[in-house]
């Protein structure tokens, strides 16, 4: 049972899943930024690829999470791009960036948000990012003070305390090297509650699981050792959460490293909340982006 709710709470820390097919709705042209596809060189010289949509401030900066693709955002693109400037990122080794990485890590990622941030050249950024692009997101707000006026987590940032049982995650690492995909299986599902729509699972399910074991492997491996507490307080911006019920947000042991954290918990959803329920999502979103404001 504790390897089991060990897979459940990793997967709640990282997940998403593969390239997808999804097509992100278009809104209308910017006067300053040219709407569509891009990509941007990362340091290490990975393309990294994005998409603007829509126009107006703040900008808002999407962060997908473990093996996920920008596509997991799209109710949120077609909503926001009415009022917003929208940007959403495949970070490398998912979607359509590039995959030549030798070191796999959530500060490599946050480098790669930046990258696409600076050469845009955004202001007044908010960074929004599901899961383990929670962490992603704040990595990337540490590199750029300047432009960045905020960072959501979205089912994400739980627990700054997290401490994993070291031989539960070792057999954890050693499944996702035998059988990647059947293992990644197994606790997909455990994100949803048991009244999700079955397609939305399947489809999310195969999504997670159809990337690289490779890389998702060499992620979880980072994930495990990386240190949230010292993230949350290296950043001068508010941080805000938008996490389902279905886990434990520990507001009060967070605020011991961030004293600007505060946010919303959702009832009746599961780990993908932004799409099993985008209008009530998307609604309390926006009202959290104006409160920031």
């Amino acid at each position: 049972m504790k390897y089991l709710a060990a897979f459940a709470l990793l997967a709640m820390a990282l997940a998403c899943g593969g390239t997808t097919e999804n097509p992100l709705p278009i809104a209308v042209q910017t006067a300053d930024l040219i709407e569509g596809p891009g990509k941007v060189a990362a340091a290490d010289g990975v393309e990294v690829a994005y998409t603007i949509a829509g126009g107006g401030s703040p900008i808002l900066v999407f962060i997908h999470g473990w093996m996920c693709d920008q596509t997991f955002w799209s109710a949120q693109v077609e909503h926001f791009s009415n009022t917003n400037t929208v940007i959403t990122i495949d970070l490398p080794g998912h979607g359509q960036s590039g995959s030549e990485r030798e070191v796999w890590s959530v500060l490599a990622f946050g480098a790669d948000v930046q990258a696409v941030v600076e050469h845009l050249d955004l202001a007044e950024v908010v960074l929004i990012g599901h899961s383990m692009g929670g962490p992603v997101a704040l990595e990337a707000a540490r590199l750029m003070p300047d432009r960045v006026i905020g960072v959501f987590g979205v089912d994400s940032l739980q627990d700054a305390d997290t401490d994993y049982d070291p031989e539960q995650m070792q057999r954890l690492l050693t499944a996702f090297e035998n059988d990647f995909a059947g293992t990644c299986r197994q606790f997909s599902t455990a994100m949803f509650p048991d009244d999700a729509d079955p397609a939305l699972i399947e489809w999310v399910t195969n999504a997670m699981c159809d990337g690289s074991p490779e890389i998702g492997t060499a992620l979880t491996r980072d994930f495990l050792d990386y240190d949230l507490g010292p993230a949350l307080a290296a950043v001068a911006v508010p941080v805000r959460y938008l996490n389902s019920r279905m886990w434990l947000t520990k507001v009060e042991a967070n605020r011991r490293y961030q004293s600007n954290f505060d946010g919303i918990v959702m009832d009746g959803v599961g780990h993908f909340l932004m799409m099993e329920a985008p209008e009530a999502f998307n609604e309390r979103l926006s009202q959290m982006i104006t409160d920031l404001s």
